[in-house]
């Protein structure tokens, strides 16, 4: 919802996999068939983006949706949808840089953005469901590169980068969807650490662990986290505290501490927790959480999408409901209690 309409995507928007991979999320948690079949339905009208390669964000838009799909039914026919998403995700891997391309035909010559970094999720899938190394490869590449362009030394990240696409040289700098080139846009450092925690997950690598807990440490020690474990938008906003809060960063965020938690020894585990269960009881709360038939039927309130182009602010987000679900899932199923 933006500006009180309800907007509607196609397939190949990166949004488009949320709504279907939530519908299968209720549909496992309620075991009601209703929602099972909505879900199927959802999802199968994903399918076209499989071959589109004009994007990056196909581990969105496919993990998210067929990918749920999969774990809950293990129908061959959503694994093909999947491994075929990944051969077209594997075309926009440049080598010489050593990262998949973000976006295409705007002011940049090679643009990688720290979102980037969810989308290797799909290529890990494809890695361990068919032993081929080059899935493996192009996301250990991706990876290692992100660490070393896209962080600064205090454990925040930068949004995108941009690349000589004929050398690997970086080009530049910058937070294009935060508020300057030197803040923590939210979501982005949510991003980030979403995606290491999930990479040590696929791969055991130790690098990518200390890199989730760099960032997970920057998070929850920064002193502009509010009490209840909300980000605002930007960590480096100019006018807080009037500065609208992102569920969606913190829903992410929440869904990667639980995980994080299953992955360290138990001191950093329980600091991890707290805060993650602080974040789920704040946005289950009727600080963020809906009211039934409100809100355009979306779960969460306050989001933010895109401040600096006035896009999605304090609106609800369909990735927020996604993360949530997600987050509450891994809460219930005890992740990180151990």
């Amino acid at each position: 919802v933006d500006k009180g309409g309800l907007v509607l995507v196609g397939p190949r928007d990166w949004t488009s996999g949320f709504f279907p991979g939530s519908l299968w999320r209720i549909a496992e948690h309620t075991g009601d068939a209703q929602w099972r079949k909505a879900a199927a339905d959802l999802t199968a009208r994903v399918e076209p983006a499989k071959t589109y390669g004009g994007t990056h964000d196909l581990g969105f838009i496919l993990y998210c949706s067929y990918g749920q799909a999969y774990r809950l039914t293990a129908d061959p026919a959503y694994r093909e949808v999947l491994l075929t998403g990944a051969r077209t995700l594997c075309t926009r891997f440049n080598p010489k840089v050593g990262m998949i391309r973000s976006w295409d035909g705007r002011p940049w010559s090679y643009p990688v953005i720290i979102d980037n970094m969810m989308n290797l999720e799909l290529l890990m899938f494809a890695h361990a469901q068919t032993r081929e190394a080059s899935f493996k490869e192009i996301a250990v590449r991706h990876a290692n590169k992100t660490i070393e362009n896209h962080f600064r030394p205090d454990g925040s990240s930068f949004h995108v980068v941009d690349f000589d696409p004929n050398t690997g040289a970086v080009l530049k700098r910058q937070t294009h969807q935060g508020f300057s080139d030197s803040s923590a846009w939210a979501r982005g450092q949510s991003w980030g650490l979403y995606g290491f925690t999930m990479m040590y997950r696929f791969t055991q690598d130790p690098a990518y662990l200390a890199q989730a807990r760099k960032v997970a440490d920057f998070l929850i020690g920064h002193p502009r986290l509010p009490e209840d474990k909300i980000p605002y938008w930007d960590f480096d906003a100019p006018d807080m505290p009037r500065e609208p809060r992102d569920a969606s960063a913190g829903a992410v965020m929440c869904s990667a501490l639980f995980e994080l938690a299953g992955q360290v020894e138990a001191e950093s585990a329980s600091r991890y927790l707290a805060v993650a269960r602080q974040q789920i009881r704040s946005l289950a709360s009727p600080a963020y959480r809906a009211p039934l038939d409100g809100n355009g039927h979306f779960l969460l309130m306050h989001s933010v999408g895109h401040k600096g182009r006035g896009v999605e602010v304090d609106a609800p987000l369909v990735y927020a409901d996604y993360y949530f679900l997600e987050a509450m899932a891994r809460c219930k199923a005890g992740l990180g209690a151990g």
